[in-house]
């Protein structure tokens, strides 16, 4: 009779602990922590450490790897992670280029992919593929409205163009050109560099020669601060505008002097000390700043954020989908992906999230403000 009950007990016990094995959520996270992108990929990876490894009842476990910074490799991870792993979600790849390279794996899996990228040409046009993305950091159009008010407030009639040779880049510029003229701004240049160039000389030079009233420069971090020192040492005086992707430490840290005046639209997360406390988000950001502080001893940038909201948009949408079906199942990652574009209002470190089917990003301006860079710092701009 004893061993009859020991036996039913060790079944029970077997039985709880493989319903717990089924029941944990598998999130796959590929961060271009080595490579080209370090100061993307190892915010990013950072960020992990402070999501969460329980939402609800169910336990989370994050699969971490790093790509190198390789399109090639993010593709191989990929399909490691859905395939072998049978991921619930994956947050990445880092760079722009390299998600756009996954999208077509993530969309035959079936499996949300939460990309922490720049470009919104990862979301947009919607399309089969892209019903499987969602974007964590926000559109270009919404920078770019920023932007745009920003020069018009300025007076800035004609304007020059440089961006970075990849979808970043192009993106950029077919967003911005016709907000620009739509607004009364002409483009009068339209230029290109490479991520890794050491000069953009030439480019400058011709964009000077144009005569604008201001520079426009759609670069990613550190690169971004190449054409714009290239601007200053050439000449220009006008004010120089910047995307999203320069809100970052490498930004100042490469540019030094040549990039003070610097004019920025970015998240509120770079001035954490000047945020309104009329910001319904601004717990949200702050949380993120200490947080990321306490584990690594330095702010964090916005690369990071991207991975925090990713986390943030899974903590509220998983109980849903696990009410629906349970984890590892193609219909709970289905579940998943409805109740992701299914968010309303959220509160994230980069402002407010409201999903759609047409909008996968969801960010609009709040959250978004216009910075300078003085005395090697980002400060806000309150006029």
């Amino acid at each position: 009779m004893k061993a009859r009950k020991l036996l039913l007990a060790l079944s029970g016990l077997a039985l709880a602990a493989s319903m717990s094995v089924q029941a944990q959520v598998k999130i796959g996270v590929i961060a271009s922590s080595t490579g080209a992108i370090p100061f993307v990929g190892i915010p990013q990876k950072n960020a992990v450490a402070l999501l969460p490894k329980k939402i609800g009842d169910l336990s989370v476990e994050y699969l971490v790897f790093d790509d190198a910074s390789d399109p090639t490799q993010s593709v191989q991870l990929t399909k490691k992670l859905l395939g072998e792993s049978k991921i619930d979600a994956l947050i990445g790849p880092s760079g722009s280029g390299n998600a756009m390279g996954v999208l077509g794996f993530v969309a035959e899996a079936q499996t949300p992919m939460l990309a922490p990228v720049g470009t919104s040409a990862v979301v947009l046009p919607m399309d089969d593929k892209r019903r499987w993305v969602f974007k964590t950091h926000p559109n270009d159009d919404v920078i770019s409205e920023g932007l745009v008010a920003a020069m018009s407030k300025r007076g800035v009639k004609t304007v020059a163009f440089i961006g970075r040779a990849d979808p970043y880049g192009e993106n950029w510029y077919k967003t911005f050109a016709p907000m620009a003229e739509k607004a009364g701004i002409k483009l009068v240049a339209n230029e290109r560099y490479g991520s890794k160039d050491t000069t953009a000389l030439a480019q400058a030079l011709k964009m000077i020669a144009a005569k604008p009233d201001a520079m426009m420069v759609a670069g990613v971090g550190a690169d971004a601060a190449m054409p714009h020192s290239q601007l200053i040492d050439s000449g220009f005086k006008g004010p120089i505008f910047q995307t999203h992707g320069a809100a970052s430490g490498a930004f100042v840290q490469i540019g030094g002097k040549k990039v003070e005046g610097a004019l920025i639209m970015g998240p509120l997360l770079v001035v954490p000390g000047e945020i309104p406390d009329s910001v319904a988000s601004k717990k949200i950001t702050l949380d993120l700043v200490s947080g990321y502080e306490k584990a690594f001893g330095a702010k964090p940038p916005i690369f990071a954020a991207g991975t925090y909201d990713a986390g943030l948009l899974l903590v509220r949408a998983i109980p849903i989908a696990a009410k629906k079906a349970k984890p590892g199942t193609p219909e709970f990652r289905s579940a998943l992906r409805d109740a992701l574009e299914d968010t309303k209002d959220m509160l994230a470190s980069q402002g407010v999230i409201t999903m759609s089917a047409k909008d996968h990003s969801g960010y609009d301006l709040r959250g978004q403000v216009l910075v300078t860079v003085k005395d090697g710092k980002f400060v806000l701009i309150k006029d």
